[in-house]
């Protein structure tokens, strides 16, 4: 099984400069918590991710107002990619080493064409591989701060 198989394909993307209104319109429009964070819209090529819990532990946690940050302040960047013609097997091998329950999917050109949940998985891959994920990813993290692939970019107050 391929990573096309089970990703959700042309996900709403944001740039950095994407204001965090706008990225929490997006993960209500779209039912999803997490928007891949692209370069530009006409390159596509990734450069982070934005989810709910990096909003909520990057921000709103240390008191900063979200309605005067942008996507920049709170994503984690580098995300970790995967590519679209990976196996199933590649991508949660990804999911562990890194300790995320997303990915940016992306095609040959490296532009983002997709994203790939622990949900996809459970709903469209095998059950042992979904046991594998869910139990892999539930051991605690090191930082609850860090909620994503990489360190924030933004400011660090």
């Amino acid at each position: 099984m391929k990573v096309k198989d089970v990703m959700t394909p042309n996900p709403a993307c944001c740039t950095p400069d994407t204001s965090l209104r706008e990225v929490a319109e997006m993960f209500v429009d779209h039912d999803c918590g997490a928007i891949p964070v692209v370069e530009s819209r006409e390159s596509m090529t990734p450069v982070g991710i934005v989810t709910d819990r990096d909003i909520a532990c990057r921000a709103i946690a240390k008191g900063l107002n979200a309605l005067e940050l942008t996507a920049r302040a709170c994503m984690s960047s580098p995300d970790v990619t995967v590519r679209e013609d990976q196996s199933l097997d590649e991508c949660i091998e990804a999911m562990e080493q890194n300790h995320v329950r997303r990915l940016v999917v992306v095609d040959e050109f490296g532009r983002c064409c997709g994203i790939v949940s622990q949900a996809d998985i459970a709903l469209h891959g095998p059950r042992k591989k979904t046991a594998e994920v869910v139990r892999e990813l539930s051991e605690p993290t090191p930082s609850a701060s860090t909620a994503g692939a990489g360190q924030p970019t933004g400011p660090n107050p």
